[in-house]
């Protein structure tokens, strides 16, 4: 018998201490109240992708070469026309910089060429300046017969290398 004490004793425990314990209760759904704003679900936004700043490069100032004649440094007047549309360029582009370089054909001594080349170039920067470009702006260098634009060996050939050739910087 005293064994069914204990189990009418720990029945009981199990029931009734649970039964005993506080509840929390939710309060009934009309007592709650709204909030204060309304809130909308949030909706997907497309984010733009962020592009970074793009350095464009200025597209290079392309001038136009001029040629001489055999053992000549003087511009001849069909290449003033294009020497004057070159200066303009050059003064449209202020920060742009021109090398002059100076060629000659195969025919002479090395050093008759690079003086040749050099007497070309010469020329050309006077006429620059002449036209209003800096000559701070402007360089020159003679490469005589040593890179020439035509490697034949006949008069085509040489007239093409006898030339004073624009490279802008």
């Amino acid at each position: 018998m005293v064994r069914y004490r204990w189990l009418i004793l720990l029945l009981a425990l199990v029931f009734i201490i649970p039964a005993c314990a506080k509840k929390e209760v939710a309060p009934p759904i009309e007592e709650v109240e709204p909030p204060a704003e309304e809130v909308t679900p949030l909706e997907e936004v497309e984010e733009e992708p962020v592009e970074e700043p793009v350095e464009i490069e200025p597209e290079p100032i392309v001038l136009e070469d001029i040629l001489f004649d055999f053992d000549k440094y003087n511009i001849k007047e069909e290449f003033k026309g294009v020497l004057a549309a070159n200066a303009e360029i050059l003064l449209n582009n202020p920060d742009a910089k021109l090398l002059i370089e100076g060629h000659c054909d195969e025919r002479g001594t090395n050093e008759y060429n690079l003086a040749l080349g050099e007497r070309r170039a010469k020329t050309v920067i006077e006429f620059y300046t002449t036209y209003g470009v800096d000559a701070s702006r402007l360089s020159m260098i003679s490469y005589g017969e040593e890179r020439p634009f035509d490697t034949g060996h006949n008069e085509e050939a040489w007239a093409k290398n006898r030339r004073a050739h624009m490279v802008t910087k």
